[in-house]
């Protein structure tokens, strides 16, 4: 696993004492403003103490020590910021997408391998991970509690409980319960 991880990108400037308009790749712009150290690169070597971070609509409003002018902003544009994973404080069964790319996709409780997950799709009511089958084809898998039971991310296994028909040539992994 990774130690450094991608937050997010500085877009443009915001006025004209160095404070920048940053785009968060994470599930909410609150998230990016927790963090008291950033960093430039995605080995840890170029830390950047933050000064002040707060959400403006969708994207955080960054203030970085040592940026003071909009030329020094300005210049920082397009530039990819980088937390350490050690800095995260992650709620109970929420992981880095970054994390779960790859992970086998195992049916709990038995040996029933349905894919490997090669994206994750954001959507306003909960994540949805493409699983790729053995066969080559798609499955989407919505990131629920009901279908997520645990994640191994060391293993690069998460485990679920399958909705029924969700995955071709499966009969009947799960009934509904009424």
């Amino acid at each position: 696993m990774k130690q450094y991880l991608e937050l997010g990108q500085i877009v443009s400037t915001h006025g004209v004492r160095g404070e920048m308009r940053f785009n968060p790749w994470c599930d909410s712009a609150d998230f990016a403003t927790k963090f008291n150290t950033l960093y430039f690169d995605a080995e840890g070597k170029q830390p950047v103490a933050v000064q002040s971070a707060r959400v403006h609509g969708n994207i955080v409003l960054l203030k970085l020590e040592g940026i003071d002018t909009m030329e020094k902003a300005q210049a920082l544009r397009q530039k990819v910021l980088y937390i350490d994973r050690e800095s995260a404080d992650l709620p109970e069964n929420t992981w880095f997408v970054e994390d779960l790319l790859g992970c086998r996709v195992v049916e709990d409780g038995t040996d029933t391998v349905y894919g490997s997950i090669t994206d994750v799709q954001k959507y306003p009511a909960n994540d949805v991970w493409t699983v790729k089958e053995p066969s080559g084809k798609d499955v989407l898998v919505p990131a629920i509690k009901d279908v997520v039971v645990s994640a191994d991310i060391e293993n690069k296994t998460v485990y679920i409980k399958a909705l029924k028909g969700l995955f071709s040539g499966e009969e009947s992994v799960r009934e509904d319960e009424n």
